[in-house]
């Protein structure tokens, strides 16, 4: 076990040491480090654990905040079937994932011995480690479970008794997670696609080779004194208000953690960044549509034509950060379709290397955004006021996207129902729309609309010191 920055962790009645444990995803551990330095920010200590790998791809750390947090390295078992340079879900194609959730669950025992030599005012974790509830309790340390999956995804997936199998959860075939669930008691079309859980299935409800996600998610909650969701009451207060009633358990959101200043980025990233910016600099204020898919997803060769010739045909500027494996054990490698760079030359830019999204978005020249709809990526869109055009592929990102169409916040690509499929011709109708289109107008101006519920720095202070008010108020002493 390593750690980098590692003063003496003294007790106090005012100042609060938290141990961060987020799952091996980046789409988890960046939320759980913005947490982590909105908790440093107001002089708590944090103890940030994951793997040597992840702490070293994690972005550098403000100057002024390095000394309250310090960075623990624990490795990653081996385990069988886990490719050795894998310690992210970056590092591996999908259905590799399950191997990485085995080697994390190995890391019972050292995560219990920093615990134990570290004594924490409270331990925060992650959907999971469904096991570390009760050792934090057997150690007589306060625990929360983190959700980075919003309160409408959570109150849809259900209870702690139903995702751990009993409480009469009667879902169990594929059609029966495309309707609201019973105990949402009001109008809503949040719920999968067919196609969207006929993806996850699997995952979601486990196979001999792996304890599903929804058992590891009735496990955090189960085992927790208290759910922090990312999250406000502006935002979906029917939905938090719900939560407390279906876990019964303290619900405490903390704001979106919209991600801070990337001025402490590598020499490598500012490289990269000049190079985008420049392309960028060129092209007209709010007319190039971003294409992103994050760190987990991938389309398959056929959806890859298809936005390729969607974003041909758009005839719209585009910056696309294409990820064409998932690691080295990914061996279906997508390639785009002959001829398709040269002749969208100028106009569009496709990015193959990691890009640096918030800068990206942050430019001038974006004005639209095509996502999988991923939770970080949404709340950076909107961020800078960024129009949204939504392409699921996997996790609770339907579930995301029926919330974002509600609100008129975000247009999906027209699909079919059963397989999920669509077509190039599709994708360059709903670009259009959103970025230049009458109807897409209420998409654009509502993206502006609502960024200070997600990035006012007011609320976020207010939601950040009534978190910390619970904390200190019900730590165990």
């Amino acid at each position: 076990m390593e750690s980098q920055s590692n003063p003496p962790i003294t007790r106090d009645d005012h100042k609060l040491h938290i141990v961060m444990f987020p799952w091996l995803a980046f789409g988890h551990m960046i939320p759980f480090l913005e947490l982590s330095k909105l908790i440093a920010q107001k002089g708590h200590r944090v103890t940030f654990v994951s793997t040597p790998k992840n702490i070293d791809r994690l972005p550098k750390l403000p100057p002024n905040l390095s000394p309250l947090i310090t960075l623990v390295k624990i490795p990653l078992p081996q385990v069988e079937k886990l490719p050795e340079d894998a310690e992210a879900t970056i590092d591996l194609p999908y259905d590799k994932v399950k191997y990485l959730k085995k080697a994390y669950d190995e890391l019972q025992r050292p995560i219990t011995q920093l615990i134990q030599e570290t004594c924490p005012d409270w331990v925060v974790y992650d959907f999971a480690p469904y096991w570390l509830g009760p050792i934090a309790a057997k150690l007589g340390v306060s625990c929360a479970f983190f959700s980075i999956f919003i309160a409408a995804s959570l109150c849809f997936i259900g209870p702690p008794s139903a995702l751990l199998g009993s409480g009469g959860n009667n879902r169990t075939k594929p059609e029966d997670f495309t309707v609201p669930p019973k105990w949402v008691p009001f109008e809503s079309t949040v719920a999968f696609r067919l196609f969207e859980i006929q993806r996850i299935l699997d995952d979601a409800i486990g196979d001999d080779e792996n304890l599903s996600e929804m058992y590891r998610m009735g496990g955090a909650i189960d085992g927790c004194d208290a759910v922090l969701v990312r999250s406000s009451y502006e935002f979906e207060p029917e939905w938090l208000h719900l939560l407390k009633e279906i876990y019964q358990k303290p619900i405490i959101p903390v704001g979106y953690l919209p991600p801070t200043s990337t001025n402490h980025d590598s020499d490598d990233d500012d490289k990269e960044w000049k190079s985008i910016k420049e392309w960028l600099d060129k092209q007209p204020k709010r007319s190039v549509v971003y294409v992103a898919f994050g760190s987990e997803a991938k389309p398959s060769q056929v959806e890859l034509t298809e936005i390729a010739h969607g974003l041909e045909q758009s005839g719209l500027p585009f910056f696309w950060a294409l990820r064409k494996q998932r690691g080295l054990a990914d061996t279906e490698m997508v390639e785009l379709p002959n001829g398709f760079e040269e002749r969208v030359k100028g106009r569009g830019k496709v990015w193959t290397s990691w890009a640096p999204q918030l800068k990206i978005l942050s430019h001038d020249s974006v004005g639209g955004f095509l996502t999988h709809s991923g939770w970080s990526s949404v709340v950076e869109a909107i961020q800078f006021e960024k129009a949204l055009v939504l392409l699921t592929f996997l996790a609770e990102q339907g579930l995301n996207a029926r919330l974002l169409e509600e609100k008129k916040l975000a247009y999906s690509v027209p699909r079919d129902d059963r397989d999920g499929s669509f077509t190039s011709d599709s994708v360059a109708e709903s670009l259009r729309l959103i970025m230049v289109g009458d109807e897409g107008k209420v998409y654009r101006d509502n993206a502006e609309e609502v960024r200070d519920l997600f990035v006012n720095r007011d609320t976020q202070d207010k939601y950040m010191n009534n978190f910390l008010d619970y904390f200190k108020a019900h730590k165990q002493v």
